[in-house]
């Protein structure tokens, strides 16, 4: 795939979308927007708590910051109809971003969010890609790639 057919899909309004994939559209960014909420308030400590040590910011800074990404992404979702594909590809991005966090928790048997045995913890990691795929199907993401990759 060239770069050409892609940037041009990027930077073109996003085709209308089925009813299905705009009401995933919405829940999805409806998610991403209560879970940034939580960052931001009551759920702090139990975000934190999946913050790898190797990252070289204050756990709290990190978290405040997904929260703040989160609570974007999901308005962008919900508001920017005609950006779906490029704020798709964003919130899939962000996913697989925040994906090693996920693993440090299995990794380093940290509790959070009633995730208390290494079983919970690993079914847990199965879902991240759930929602890469998600976010990519929703926003009509995953087509407009498709479609560019045989240009």
């Amino acid at each position: 795939m060239t770069r050409a057919p892609l940037v041009s899909a990027l930077a073109r309004p996003s085709e209308p979308t089925s009813k299905a994939r705009r009401i995933g559209a919405i829940a999805l960014g409806s998610f991403l927007a209560f879970a940034g909420t939580l960052h931001l308030t009551f759920a702090r400590s139990e975000f934190q708590a999946q913050v790898p040590d190797w990252v070289p910011v204050d756990d709290d800074v990190v978290v405040l910051l997904s929260g703040v990404a989160e609570i974007s992404l999901g308005a962008a979702l919900i508001l920017l109809r005609k950006r779906r594909v490029p704020v798709g590809l964003a919130v899939a991005a962000f996913f697989v971003a925040i994906f090693p966090g996920n693993i440090s928790q299995y990794v380093t048997h940290t509790d959070a969010f009633g995730l208390n045995s290494d079983r919970d913890r690993l079914i847990r990691l199965f879902f991240q890609p759930l929602l890469v795929l998600w976010a990519l199907w929703s926003t009509g993401a995953w087509k407009a790639l498709r479609a560019a990759a045989k240009k």
